[in-house]
């Protein structure tokens, strides 16, 4: 008899899939059913990564579509906690597929949740049909003989305690335990201690450091998932904001070792200004107060559905910069003509808002180069290894001052 696999449904998102971690042979033996999106194959760019998944991955994939009624949920979903501006439409078909297929492996959405923060699942797990219910009358009735039995035995125990009487036997229980205890020699002692300390296994070197971790990481695996009780639908991917999407409403989550995820623990910017949480990760100022106020902070989402932030517990905000005023705009200067600012021309152009033509005309630059890009084969492109062009790493636009407030003064 073949043994139960942890998953009957796994669904796959994009990123295992290019990383092959895990491997389909791996998916194969966990789980019974591979499903995902048609759009997931469209998204594979590289010729080979492409041909892999065809050939070995394609054979024991199932292609499906979620339904609209589905998308809708889950759009809601995502909108309530704050997560559909940083997911794309993949995304959001990857975790209504999963909400589909979840209702009808379990009957419903009754270990699911409406909305973001519910305290509860939806309901209770249906039952099965030929599951009847007791009556009351019955349960009265079958009370009222147990309990008469029960004082007949009563009387009849305490009848019998006073009848008997107590034996001291401590002397002869004393005898057997020292005769039963085995006397251990010294030299036989330090030789099983010896023997002990020998026996340690293999030891670890740098030539065999990535086998052991990948049997520890295999071993612990394999007890997680056999110690978990089956999940009919899974999802695996490596995006947090789907994950946080997906533990909120409850669907199950498995990590690339197929282990069940319980908590997620990424990072977002929270403004120390007016305290907004922003999920998305490239802004430089505030959606709310439009300050360059942005903090980096650590949160966590747990299985039931809690999202919590988590703050230095005594932050000190960095007044580098603010002791001196910054100086006034110089008429005539924004041509170039006239020199302004300060001491060799510092606070001259300070970006301190997102709608200054400065900041404007950057962000504009920057997303025409990225959408032109440089494609590696191109007969004309040169790498600026070999031209000498350098650029600032990251490619944004400076805001404020910076970390070296005199940089400019020197």
């Amino acid at each position: 008899m073949a043994t139960e696999k942890p998953i009957h449904t796994l669904v796959l998102d994009t990123g295992p899939i290019i990383r092959n971690h895990p491997t389909v042979s791996s998916l194969l033996a966990q789980s019974e059913e591979l499903i995902t999106v048609p759009a997931i194959i469209s998204e594979i760019r590289d010729a080979t990564t492409r041909s892999r998944v065809e050939t070995t991955l394609v054979p024991f994939l199932k292609l499906r579509s979620p339904s609209e009624a589905s998308m809708k949920f889950v759009t809601d979903f995502a909108r309530k906690t704050g997560d559909a501006a940083v997911l794309s439409r993949v995304d959001l078909q990857i975790a209504a597929l999963a909400y589909e297929v979840e209702c009808e492996r379990n009957g419903g959405d009754w270990r699911l949740r409406r909305a973001p923060g519910q305290k509860r699942v939806n309901g209770s797990p249906p039952k099965a049909e030929g599951e009847q219910v007791p009556e009351a009358t019955e349960q009265v009735s079958s009370a009222e003989p147990i309990a008469e039995a029960e004082t007949v035995e009563d009387s009849q125990v305490t009848e019998a305690l006073a009848n008997t009487t107590i034996q001291d036997d401590t002397k002869k229980s004393q005898e057997t335990e020292q005769a039963e205890v085995p006397i251990v020699e010294p030299d036989e002692a330090q030789e099983s201690d010896s023997a002990n300390d020998s026996d340690g296994g293999e030891w670890i070197t740098p030539s065999n450091l990535k086998r052991k971790q990948a049997q520890e990481a295999s071993t612990s695996g394999a007890s997680a998932t056999t110690a978990a009780p089956r999940m009919q639908v899974a999802t695996i991917t490596t995006d947090n904001a789907l994950q946080n999407l997906l533990l909120q409403i409850n669907l199950n989550l498995v990590s690339g070792s197929l282990a069940r995820i319980s908590t997620i623990r990424t990072t977002l910017l929270r403004c120390h200004a007016c305290f907004m949480v922003h999920k998305q990760p490239d802004i430089q100022f505030c959606q709310r107060c439009g300050k360059p106020t942005l903090t980096r902070v650590t949160c966590t989402t747990d299985a039931s559905g809690a999202f919590k932030v988590h703050l230095k517990k005594n932050i000190q905000w960095s007044h580098r910069g603010e002791r001196y005023s910054i100086p006034k705009p110089v008429h005539g200067s924004a041509n170039g003509k006239l020199k302004g600012g300060g001491k060799n021309g510092w606070g001259n152009e300070l970006v301190l808002a997102e709608d200054q033509k400065e900041y404007a005309r950057s962000e504009e630059r920057r997303k025409r180069e990225e959408k032109k890009g440089h494609a590696l084969m191109d007969e004309d492109y040169l790498p600026g290894i070999l031209t000498g062009r350098r650029e600032r790493q990251g490619g944004r636009m400076k805001v404020g001052a910076g970390r070296d407030v005199n940089s400019r003064k020197r």
